[in-house]
């Protein structure tokens, strides 16, 4: 499975932006989706996740109650829909899959996006 993610750039505090997600070479209707970031010189870390029927979401307490995490599995198409924005979440996010179940453990995850910039400035 390819992940290619679109959508960063350049927004300011307040503003939204929505990253997309989709998936080529496999389906991910079984796959539990989810978000990571990488802000320079820091780790990367768990954003958001959602599991194959989009019964459940995760999200990290730095963006809960702003971001939205959604899935098209007809569509192939994972969304992050981020409001609110604030200038600690400029990073590089990256779109990440595995099997059931969920984890927030970087470690877990099978497949990685090529990730999209996202900047946000005060």
């Amino acid at each position: 499975v390819q992940l290619q993610a679109s959508g960063g750039g350049l927004a300011q505090a307040g503003d939204s932006l929505r990253l997309s997600c989709a998936a080529s070479g496999g389906t991910i209707n079984r796959s539990t989706m989810g978000w990571f970031r990488q802000a320079p010189g820091k780790e990367r870390d768990f954003v958001t996740g959602i599991t194959w029927n989009s019964g459940l979401t995760y999200y990290s307490d730095s963006v809960k109650g702003r971001f939205t995490i959604s899935r098209d599995n007809a569509k192939n198409t994972v969304y992050l829909q981020m409001n609110s924005l604030k200038p600690e979440d400029t990073a590089v996010y990256y779109c990440v899959a595995r099997g059931p179940p969920f984890t927030g453990w970087r470690d877990e995850y099978d497949y990685w996006g090529q990730g999209t910039q996202v900047t946000v400035s005060s």
